[in-house]
């Protein structure tokens, strides 16, 4: 039996909205797509945990990388496993190669149009051979798809891609993103593209390891004497083998050190670098890299008033550390304001609030006041970034010769990244747009394609230590370009598909990369020119002097990867089906995994004989500084009762206050009620062996099949309305059959402290009310935010959320 949709996946809190338990009118709400906090079942022959490894091995040559990741997935449970993770990868990452290895087998994976890949994979799942499937849900994230892990089985799946390392400012720095952070999000799940359900993905709380041990080898042959090489993030261990290379081995003691990204930056010696080019020649298509040096920053020295508007993200996935760090940024960022300067501030999170209704001067006073406002923050709630910009962009001009500059500074934390580019291209003409991403592992997907939409730069802040550093760079980018009015010219060398088409102001002193195609005769003078501050500029070199080698094969996919970045970005702003298509060959004629083309791997050989398999999601640990508020955690010792997900009989289901929900259920079926599985229907009897309270659809038709439950078990119901603003009502019941209990209901507020408590010494089996009037214990309104309710017995506890909006 084959799945034919994964279109459900775990949610935070689920909930029923319905007059009575075993009523006909049973009603799922639409959930709101969003992470959940993992939580351990209680099944012991279930491996919850299959990825137990993560081994990477990186070669720098030059300023390219080169990088094996391996995965390996083991199943120390009895029950044969399906595993999905979603991981991180570099914004720029080629990933042009996947491998399975079961055994002593060897399958390599082959790629194909997404739609196709998907279909040849739930095949091969559902026959019972084990399968791997890797697919892009952003160009920054990816998902694995692992089949039929038997018990006692150890799957590696390892996959390559390639990238380029470009220096700024003479620092060379590579990034190896080892967690996707949690996003937030306010899509309905069920309009939920494929492509956005790895954002209800599981997560460890706040300040556990990762449950997988992660490594990463680096070895770096720089063709220049190494000055300085250094890692912030991680421990390492750094060998020097030459003046120009070394090796960097993470330390034994970062072994769980995949919560953060892993960054390595070093310089060379030598001012400056020369410009260089690589070619590549092959029977069906030549390829090149030009690297073209700027020149040196020159100051200039008259520079016209400005106006900056600082947009901060205090959402609940700041708080903490991010927000500690943005604070610090900020206020270096605003102190160097020069009096001419004019500037706003808006801070978001569910909401946004603006400093001031128009632009104020950069005086003493101001500079100040806007301290003591962003000093005040602690973080907590949603992030809607798109209304921020929106506000941002409709702020009144101080003047028309006014230039603006927005300054977005976020961890990243959505999954709106292609709203939030249209917003910025579509208003190009308003203001210029740089961005800083803050936190251990933001999302730089959205960092570096908000700046490049808004013709800016990005920057990430790990710590604190680098808020000043970057911000003086920052300050220092903005002063002038680099150089401006830039061209790229070939001679008598005969290129074509050139990347980047056109190139913007360079405001970094960081080589300027252009890569292409090229046929006839190795001959002709590359030129990389423009105006600095002093007059124009160039740099040139000479093709006739460079040989093709087949050690830069991988020229043919950062072009390619390149190219799609491009077309993604148009597809983003005017979607069609012609760049569908566009990306979609590149993707299939280059080997290349983009979000229309995935890898994947199946092999030969029938493992499982039929045995229903079980839908594990790997769960994700928090990045580091990132607190149980980024999915919605509060304070103190209370735990969720999250939702669940598994798989049996081919049918995925969902949980809901101990009721397994089919994910083909939609609220307008009429459900036939069967208990103790009773004169069930043949086609469910299958399902009465599991024993669960289950709603099960089968041929368009919902059955509810019930088991019996313990005395005393608790159901609480979500509160309606929802959100509310003056009152809401608690509906929750006991199960019959059990005696009086007693019974308490206690509200809390998000940091977890009591707002108001009900209680009963002995309440009966069955369905009771509650009314909350909005106020406290002392009968004072309470304000608007979000609040946590728990129902207990001696056995149990339940508990929920609510939203007061006054």
């Amino acid at each position: 039996m084959t799945l034919k949709k994964l279109l459900i996946v775990p949610i935070l809190i689920t909930v029923f909205s319905s007059t009575g338990f075993g009523q006909e009118n049973f009603e799922i709400p639409d959930h709101t797509l969003s992470p959940f906090f993992y939580i351990q079942t209680d099944d012991p022959e279930l491996d919850q945990l299959p990825l137990k490894g993560i081994s990477s091995t990186v070669r720098i040559v030059g300023v390219i990388a080169d990088v094996i990741v391996e995965q390996l997935y083991t199943n120390e449970g009895e029950q044969p496993l399906e595993a999905i993770y979603v991981f991180p990868a570099s914004t720029r990452a080629s990933v042009y190669g996947m491998e399975m290895v079961i055994g002593d087998r060897t399958i390599t994976a082959e790629i194909r149009d997404r739609e196709v890949a998907r279909q040849e994979y739930e095949e091969a799942r559902d026959e019972g051979r084990s399968a791997s499937l890797l697919e892009q849900q952003r160009p920054n994230v990816f998902q694995m798809s692992v089949a039929n892990i038997m018990p006692g089985d150890s799957i590696r799946v390892s996959l390559k891609y390639t990238e380029t390392v470009v220096p700024t400012e003479g620092i060379y720095e590579f990034v190896y993103p080892t967690v996707v952070g949690p996003r937030y999000s306010e899509k309905p799940l069920s309009e939920a593209d494929p492509h956005d359900l790895f954002v209800a993905s599981p997560y460890t709380h706040e300040g556990e390891p990762p449950t997988y041990t992660f490594t990463i080898d680096v070895e770096l042959a720089a063709g220049l004497p190494i000055q300085e090489i250094y890692c912030n993030t991680h421990t390492v261990d750094i060998e020097q083998h030459s003046p120009d290379k070394v090796t960097v081995r993470l330390n034994e003691s970062e072994m769980y050190g995949g919560n953060r990204d892993y960054i390595i930056r070093y310089s060379l010696s030598g001012e400056q670098i020369d410009p260089g080019l690589l070619l590549y020649e092959s029977e069906d298509e030549n390829f090149f890299l030009f690297m073209g040096q700027p020149p040196a920053r020159v100051l200039e020295e008259d520079i016209p008033p400005r106006e900056y508007i600082f947009i901060m993200d205090v959402s609940g996935s700041m708080r903490g550390f991010p927000i500690s760090v943005s604070k610090t940024l900020l206020k270096d960022l605003i102190y160097a304001l020069r009096p001419t300067d004019s500037f706003n501030v808006i801070l978001f999170a569910g909401g946004s609030t603006v400093l001031s209704d128009e632009s104020v001067a950069a005086t003493s006073e101001n500079v100040e006041w806007a301290l003591d406002v962003i000093d005040n923050q602690q973080g907590g709630g949603g992030t809607r970034l798109l209304p921020a910009l929106q506000r941002a962009l409709e702020l009144p001009r101080k003047s028309e010769n006014t230039a603006r500059t927005i300054v977005l500074v976020t961890d990243g934390y959505v999954d709106v990244e292609k709203e939030t580019f249209n917003l910025i291209r579509n208003n190009l003409h308003e203001a210029n747009l740089f961005s800083f991403g803050i936190g251990s592992s933001v999302n730089r997907f959205l960092i570096e394609s908000t700046a490049r939409a808004g013709m800016g730069e990005s920057f990430v802040v790990t710590d604190e230590t680098e808020a000043p550093v970057i911000g003086e760079r920052f300050r220092q980018y903005i002063r002038t370009p680099v150089l401006t009015r830039v061209e790229f010219t070939t001679g008598n060398f005969e290129t074509y598909d050139v990347e980047p088409v056109s190139i913007p102001d360079v405001l970094a002193e960081r080589p300027v990369i252009i890569f292409g195609k090229w046929r006839g005769a190795r001959q002709g003078i590359l030129t990389l020119s423009g105006f600095t501050g002093e007059g124009r500029y160039d740099t040139q070199i000479d093709v006739g002097v460079i040989e093709p080698a087949n050690s830069n094969a991988v020229i043919r996919y950062l072009w390619a990867r390149h190219r799609i970045a491009i077309l993604e970005d148009y597809a983003a702003v005017a979607p069609g089906d012609d760049l569908i298509a566009e990306i979609t060959e590149l993707g299939l004629s280059y080997s290349l995994l983009t979000a229309y083309t995935s890898f994947v791997a199946v092999d030969r050989i029938v493992r499982n004989d039929g045995t229903e398999l079980s839908r594990v999601e790997q769960p994700l640990p928090l990045p580091m500084g990132v607190e149980d508020t980024a999915v919605g955690g509060v304070s103190g010792s209370m735990a969720v009762d999250e939702a669940q997900v598994m798989t049996w009989f081919g049918k995925i289901f969902s949980r809901n206050d101990g009721v397994w929900i089919d994910s083909e259920y939609s609220s307008d079926m009429i459900i036939e009620e069967y208990e103790n599985g009773i004169h069930t229907p043949e086609q469910i009897n299958r399902f009465v062996s599991l024993s669960k309270e289950m709603i099960v659809v089968e041929s368009g038709k919902a059955y509810r099949l019930r088991a019996s439950l313990p005395d005393g078990m608790l159901t609480l119901l979500q509160n309606t309305p929802n959100p509310f603003n003056s009152e809401t009502t608690i509906d929750f019941q006991l199960s019959t059959g059990g005696a009086a209990t007693p019974v308490s209901l206690v509200i809390y507020d998000i940091s977890g402290q009591q707002v108001r408590v009900y209680s009963w010494d002995a309440l009966t089996p069955g369905k009771h009310t509650v009314r909350w009037d909005g106020n406290d214990q002392r009968g004072n309104e309470v304000s608007s935010g979000v609040y946590v309710y728990s129902l207990s017995t001696p056995q149990y506890t339940r508990i929920r959320k609510m939203i007061m909006l006054r």
